[in-house]
């Protein structure tokens, strides 16, 4: 890589650790532009999954004060996180890039549909709730564990799929939810990142380290600054956030 391309990528790096701590879909900005410089999609998928690890803990860091009182939903619901990005993952490293081409575009708009219909379907579910689940029951598990699937197989727009499904399952501040997102996408990213080097190591999967060092220290710094802007955000801004970086990630995918 020459220096401008350098510096792509390491913008682009920070882009995404702040975006995903606010939001999530940070990968629409690295990924295309790893691809745009011409890495082999797959090596631009792993690359850049790897390189976001580290801005997906900083961000969760920065949440730390949101996250108090979450420790036994967390680790709840990081089992399916764990779970769903080890077969995600694995479907990436087995299957051909196409197998979810047509649906991710679906994933997207179905995720922003429960964004904006998530107070009026949260509150119907309170109403008819006969029995207090603060953890969201099988459902959520199950709803996060298919996350994890496709955030381990390729990632953007995850957290827009964790924060509908969190914000429609739990009785909780938008906020909090937020917090919650932040370290189950980094278990995510963390669980597929370490299948990727152990496949590295066995099998020859390619990486581009250089690329992931750009990214991880962008990401990071990305992740540090989201945290501060996101926390300051209200719940109606930060919705209407999520819900405008959701159709960048659709129109991205589609086109």
């Amino acid at each position: 890589m020459d220096l401008l391309e350098t510096a792509a990528i390491f913008a682009a790096g920070i882009a995404a650790g702040g975006i995903n701590t606010i939001v999530g879909s940070g990968s629409l900005i690295t990924f295309p532009t790893m691809v745009a410089l011409g890495f082999p999609p797959v090596v631009a998928n792993v690359s850049n999954n790897i390189g976001l690890v580290p801005g997906s803990v900083t961000g969760a860091y920065g949440y730390r004060a949101e996250l108090k009182g979450q420790r036994e939903r967390l680790l709840r619901l990081g089992t399916a996180s764990l779970t769903g990005a080890l077969a995600g993952a694995a479907l990436l490293l087995g299957l051909p890039d196409r197998a979810f081409r047509f649906i991710v575009p679906a994933l997207i708009v179905i995720a922003l549909v429960l964004v904006v219909v998530q107070p009026r379907v949260q509150k119907w579910v309170l109403e008819r709730r006969e029995h207090h689940r603060p953890h969201g029951g099988p459902w959520l598990w199950a709803g996060v564990l298919a996350a994890g699937v496709y955030g381990g197989y390729f990632g953007a727009a995850q957290g827009i799929v964790l924060i509908a499904l969190l914000g429609i399952a739990l009785d909780d501040d938008l906020q909090r939810i937020n917090a919650a997102k932040n370290v189950l996408s980094a278990v995510v990213n963390g669980s597929a990142a370490v299948l990727f080097i152990g496949m590295q190591i066995f099998a020859g999967t390619r990486i581009d380290w250089l690329a992931v060092l750009l990214i991880a220290v962008g990401s990071t710094i990305g992740g540090l600054l989201g945290a501060k802007v996101g926390r300051r955000i209200p719940p109606l801004a930060l919705r209407g956030v999520i819900v405008v970086v959701g159709l960048v990630a659709l129109v991205t995918m589609l086109t």
